[in-house]
């Protein structure tokens, strides 16, 4: 019998709710991994609260980032082998598997083997936020000198995103709401750090630029606060925005846009992933970071899973700096 979480309604953290059930075999092109740890995301908190665009089916198991170790193979699994320690990357819609457990199946297309050199616990914080983070190295092609604005930056890809900045050579500018986080934040490798309910952070990414502003914008929150952001961006750049936290509507701030031309467009991880030679690409990528110590996920805090729930409020409180991770 394995433990797992399922969410039976929506809500806060406290619906989380452990089950013993039978995991059972693996399907065909399916594995069943003993689980390690599991790195905690944003929209998983957003689906098990019903505001994620993927909708609940309740009651859902939950989960799709984690590492562990291979058990037992489904029919026509190859390049994988029981003992291996796998990562499972969050490639199928929430809810569809679930890996919050001891135990889980995971579809052979969403693992990769485990990276060397790094714990259980890292190597189930690596690809979501590098993955989601590398849109500024491959489409938006940083480079020697340009400057790059990363708002909520102590979360996982924003400080995924800082480190793959500095490796293209180009200046990260991490905004962060206080000047809390921002000797902590400095010293994981932001360049700069502005205090966004504290400064004008357009005054201070000109200053910063020498006047002449960011050319890549890399932003979780959305809402009314891109009018702010194409405000601090030299001409040409381009805006990316990967998440919904504000959850407000974002309007199109066109007179900046059109003054400077520039580009504002959606970004997901899975635009990578969805493209075999994309993937293939930035795994190396990726893999090279790592080895050469460009790249090194940062863990917050660790949680047992029996504290998932607190691990969650965790998660949701915006104290943490770095990925939040469960072991098992």
């Amino acid at each position: 019998m394995a433990k797992v979480v399922r969410v039976r309604e929506l809500g806060g953290p406290e619906v989380l709710r452990f089950d013993e059930i039978e995991i059972g075999a693996p399907g065909p092109n399916e594995v069943r991994i003993k689980v390690e740890a599991v790195g905690l995301n944003r929209s998983e908190a957003m689906f098990r609260a019903g505001r994620y665009p993927t909708k609940p089916a309740l009651p859902t198991l939950i989960g799709y980032e984690a590492c562990g170790i291979v058990e037992a193979l489904g029919e026509g699994v190859t390049g994988f082998e029981i003992g291996q320690r796998v990562s499972a990357l969050p490639m199928y819609p929430l809810g569809q598997y679930g890996v919050w457990a001891t135990q889980a199946i995971v579809p052979t297309r969403c693992l990769l083997p485990a990276p060397e050199g790094l714990s259980a616990a890292e190597a189930a914080a690596v690809w979501m936020q590098y993955m989601t983070a590398f849109a500024i190295i491959e489409v938006g092609e940083a480079g020697i000198g340009d400057f790059v604005i990363i708002p909520a930056a102590s979360s996982s890809v924003g400080l995924a995103a800082i480190q793959l900045a500095n490796w293209a050579g180009a200046v990260s500018i991490a905004a962060t709401r206080t000047s809390e986080k921002a000797e902590q934040l400095k010293a994981l490798g932001a360049q700069h750090v502005v205090a966004t309910q504290e400064v004008d952070l357009v005054e201070e990414v000109m200053r910063i630029s020498d006047g002449k502003g960011a050319r890549i914008v890399f932003d979780p929150v959305q809402g009314p606060y891109v009018q702010t952001l194409t405000s601090a961006m030299a001409e040409r750049g381009i805006l990316f925005i990967y998440g919904g936290l504000s959850e407000q509507p974002t309007p199109y701030p066109h007179w900046n846009m059109a003054f400077k031309g520039l580009s504002m467009r959606g970004w997901v991880a899975s635009e990578i992933w969805n493209h075999p030679a994309r993937y293939k690409a930035a795994q190396e990528k990726i893999l090279l970071g790592l080895k050469l110590g460009h790249l090194k996920p940062v863990i917050a805090r660790t949680f047992p899973f029996e504290e998932i729930v607190e691990a969650n409020r965790f998660l949701e409180s915006n104290q943490q700096i770095g990925k939040v991770v469960v072991t098992m």
